[in-house]
């Protein structure tokens, strides 16, 4: 496919709002040019069905890649639903502003679902977003007096922001949480540019340390549990993992051969991989027995299908019931997916773990504030302190920059290397 130059304002549009990578761009135009002379021989159709049945005809002929279907829908869904519903829409002015009778809360939440989708982010980040939009509406409806009859812009995200810092207390983190939330509402689904928002009160964290818990602190824990959340939290520990890394695991991702756990898609979209504990390894193979036995039922009774991304569900239309493919940790029940709607058996709930980390460190009396995460900060301290090369430990952790990774070393002298107290060094002289 050899893409011609064609639809600039969609391109521009694309690239403005970083949808696509500036190289897919004319490939995007591409599809959609072709839905446009495929869509003119066909008249009064709904446009689902008009979009369906291009992808059908692409299906059809030969050559044509699954990624490129994909490609293709994704393109039209973007061009239909929200290039053209914003460049169409009455007041639509050149600066980017919808007009006040155009805003329909309902509708944006519904249109930001649909761009989060396209754009493959997780159910939780989707989740996450629409609750933040879903607060930014109650907010402002509110200080309006009544339903919002105009499209929102900075004035309200930074009193929005600003609220949440001031009256809420919240953290840096969530303030930033929500204000990405309200970035990817206003530049990829209003197709607004927010603009300065540097008179917003901002949350602020000073620096801090993260929580370690020591090698006994660690062993202490483990006492207290068993069976499968005894295996997964050994693997929080022996392998650095984040905690929906673990959950997001694969059977094909797990190679006891070479002693490593592939993690796939991880944050930042990134690939990597990191240790597979030896003295684990044989627990992880009888459970994993115990897995294949319970998706071999699956399959009997019918199901045994699990989630796959879009591209990959398409690309291997048959690798959802396939062993390798399931989760190393599913859930007990199958469940309805929300998405699709399909009947699967997804992966377990990050609950499960935190309450049970939770409980074991209530009952080794370790008074420190542990959570899941703390595992994977003891396992770069405690590899620092074993002589590991920070390097070698930033390419564990799957760290962009070196920087985040140095954190450890202050904790790891705070724990190995403290000076010795004055008070010590009297109560030595006093001994004498």
């Amino acid at each position: 496919m050899s893409p011609l130059p064609t639809l600039p304002e969609f391109q521009q549009y694309l690239l403005s709002r970083k949808l696509v990578p500036e190289k897919n761009a004319p490939y995007y135009a591409y599809w959609v040019s072709r839905y446009l002379a495929f869509s003119n021989r066909l008249e009064n159709m709904d446009k689902a069905e008009m979009l369906q049945r291009f992808l059908d005809d692409l299906q059809s002929r030969q050559h044509m890649e699954d990624w490129q279907v994909q490609q293709a829908r994704e393109a039209v869904q973007l061009y239909t639903n929200h290039f053209l519903d914003g460049n169409t829409s009455d007041g639509k002015t050149a600066g980017g502003n919808i007009s006040s009778n155009t805003f329909e809360p309902d509708g944006v939440m519904a249109k930001m679902r649909e761009a989060i989708r396209i754009k493959h982010y997780s159910y939780s980040t989707e989740r996450t977003y629409l609750d933040w939009v879903k607060r930014f509406f109650e907010y402002t409806g509110k200080v309006k007096g009544g339903a919002i009859r105009e499209t929102p812009g900075a004035a309200e995200i930074r009193d929005f922001l600003s609220y949440l810092a001031v009256s809420r207390n919240v953290s840096a983190s969530t303030q930033n949480q929500a204000f990405n939330a309200l970035l990817f509402l206003f530049r990829s689904v209003l197709n607004i540019e927010i603009g300065d928002l540097n008179s917003t009160v901002r949350a602020k964290r000073g620096p801090k340390l993260p929580v370690v818990l020591t090698v006994e602190e660690v062993r202490q824990i483990f006492s207290f549990m068993e069976g499968t959340s005894l295996l997964m939290t050994q693997l929080l520990y022996g392998a650095g993992l984040r905690l929906m890394e673990l959950f997001r695991l694969r059977v094909k991702d797990i190679d006891f051969g070479a002693g490593l756990i592939l993690v796939r898609a991880a944050k930042g979209d990134k690939d990597r991989s990191t240790i597979l504990p030896v003295g684990i390894r044989e627990a992880l193979r009888q459970h994993l027995n115990e897995v294949k036995a319970l998706h071999e039922l699956d399959l009997a009774a019918g199901f045994g299908e699990v989630y796959l991304p879009d591209a990959l569900a398409r690309k291997y239309p048959n690798a959802a019931r396939e062993w390798k493919w399931q989760y190393a940790f599913p859930s007990a029940k199958l469940s309805v997916d929300p998405r699709s709607g399909k009947v699967r058996r997804h992966h377990l709930s990050e609950k499960s773990i935190q309450n049970t980390v939770a409980i074991a460190v209530r009952k080794a009396g370790i008074a420190k504030h542990v959570t899941v995460h703390t595992l994977r900060h003891s396992f770069a301290t405690h590899l620092l302190m074993n002589g590991v090369n920070i390097r070698e430990i930033q390419e564990l952790l799957g760290h962009k920059n070196v920087e985040t990774t140095m954190i450890y070393t202050h904790v790891m002298r705070d724990m190995a290397n403290a000076p010795t107290s004055p008070l010590d060094l009297l109560f030595k002289e006093d001994r004498k």
